[in-house]
């Protein structure tokens, strides 16, 4: 057990790392994309990048997180290959697809050259990059995942941008967006090679693979679904408002992304551990390590979301000329709560993928599907009643959180039950350094913008963190900050 936990403390800390990183990079893209081109152009990009990643999440076939099993068990020595094999198969249909109606990743606008080829060269890229990481992490390699996630690809889409700005600003953004995908794919080929190296006596095995692939289908629907619930906001969105909206939601939603990748690094790392546990027939730790590491990532993710939401009119109003962003604090203020309570279903699911492939998929089908009525129910209702665009985006904010605290409870408790051991990630000293930090928070939105984000928003964030260590944090979780010994 001591093993595991460092493990997985050690995937933790490389984790959280990576998410400061990955802040400080993020920033400058949204910064240049809202003064530079526009929330309109942002629209356009945020629509492509919707559907040319639903398409690569899609080809993954769940090997993201299925890879861990299949590597433990048939594909011990070439699983890896195995994968990326089947992966690449996969993503044949959805780029032809793209490649035969580039209208689908552009319904709003005029279809340039460069777009046909897009897909052919994004949807594979990104998959393949999913599997190589997957792969790395399998050997709690985190730090890869960090690197080309956290550094490579947000950096280079916002040099980029930056650049190309004087080249083709028509084409810019779509370009910086693909050298992105490129460079994030050479990032995590050269550690998968230096891991892995080149496969030994293998080939590809056409009736193996393809069982590879079925028998992971619960897992890449859940995996699609839970991608998509995420996305979904902007694609029902984008039916009734303009694309400049649609633009501030995914500048928001962008910024209410970070603390996702909090816990998405946990996913690969969690795989082999909680396998492995589950060989044994100890499913009482697959519980109790599921609860712990939920506990990690809902106390930073209620941290994180506090120190963008409290000073989120500021922040947004550095993205674009006059203010013209801010009209999406309240749809960021939702979409980060909605990060925070969807922690629970995000770790009962890590389990639940090896244990209830089949409920948890139908489980993930019912909160899209809650997710999707409730968002048109309530973004109709406040047309309906006159409100504008903006409260149209807050209103398909909090369906996402409604469907994700519904997607939560069910699936905790279908955890709970199956691994007949409590499933629970809450600690009451989460409230005490929540309060602390709102106080806070209270004291620095009265100051100007620049102290407010410069100093106001650290002060927030260590607060709570110095609470949460001092009174939510026992022995055991300390190891999440400590060096694994060994």
């Amino acid at each position: 057990m001591t093993t595991d936990i460092e493990a997985l403390a050690k995937g933790g800390r490389t984790n959280v790392a990576g998410f400061f990183i990955r802040l400080i990079a993020r920033i400058p893209f949204l910064i240049v994309g809202g003064q530079w081109y526009g929330a309109e152009a942002l629209g356009r990009l945020a629509y492509a990048i919707i559907v040319l990643e639903f398409a690569a999440q899609i080809a993954t076939l769940g090997l993201k997180r299925g890879l861990a099993l299949h590597m433990a068990g048939d594909g011990k020595d070439n699983g890896a290959w195995d994968a990326l094999v089947v992966v690449g198969v996969a993503t044949l249909i959805p780029v032809a697809l793209l490649m035969t109606v580039p209208q689908i990743m552009f319904p709003n606008s005029a279809i340039r050259p460069l777009d046909y080829l897009l897909p052919l060269l994004i949807v594979p890229s990104i998959a393949a990059t999913e599997v190589m990481l997957a792969a790395l992490a399998y050997r709690f390699n985190v730090r890869a995942t960090v690197t080309a996630r956290a550094i490579v690809e947000p950096w280079t889409i916002s040099i980029a941008a930056i650049g190309l700005w004087w080249v083709a600003p028509g084409e810019a953004l779509i370009v910086a967006y693909l050298f992105s995908i490129v460079f994030a794919l050479i990032a995590a080929g050269i550690p998968f090679l230096r891991t892995y190296g080149l496969p030994k006596q293998w080939k590809p095995r056409p009736t193996e693979l393809f069982a590879l692939a079925r028998r992971n289908a619960p897992l890449a629907a859940a995996d699609a679904i839970e991608w998509g619930s995420r996305r979904l906001d902007i694609a029902i969105l984008g039916l009734f408002v303009s694309p400049a909206t649609v633009g501030i939601y995914w500048v928001a939603q962008q910024i209410a992304s970070l603390p996702l990748k909090l816990k998405t690094s946990f996913d690969p790392v969690l795989g082999p551990v909680i396998t492995q546990k589950l060989a044994e027939g100890d499913r009482g730790a697959v519980a109790r390590q599921i609860s712990q590491v939920g506990f990690w990532i809902l106390a930073a993710q209620v941290g994180v979301a506090l120190a963008l939401g409290i000073p989120a009119q500021a922040l947004l109003g550095l993205i674009g000329p006059g203010g013209s962003f801010i009209g999406g604090t309240a749809a960021l203020a939702l979409l980060l709560f909605a990060e925070v309570v969807a922690s629970l279903a995000v770790v009962s699911e890590a389990a639940l993928v090896y244990v209830a492939r089949y409920r948890n998929m139908l489980a993930s089908f019912w909160v899209i599907g809650l997710q999707a009525v409730l968002s048109v129910a309530i973004i109709m209702s406040l047309r309906a009643q006159g409100f504008g665009e903006p409260w149209l985006a807050a209103g398909a904010a909090g369906a996402l959180v409604i469907a994700l605290a519904m997607g939560s409870a069910i699936k905790s408790r279908m955890a709970a039950q199956i691994l007949d051991a409590p499933v629970s990630v809450w600690r009451w000293p989460i409230v005490l350094a929540a309060a602390a930090a709102i106080l806070v928070g209270q004291i620095f939105i009265r100051t100007p913008e620049w102290v407010e984000l410069a100093i106001g928003a650290p002060a927030i964030l260590g607060v709570y963190c110095w609470i949460i260590w001092t009174r939510g944090f026992r022995e055991d979780d300390r190891a999440l900050f400590r060096k694994a010994t060994g």
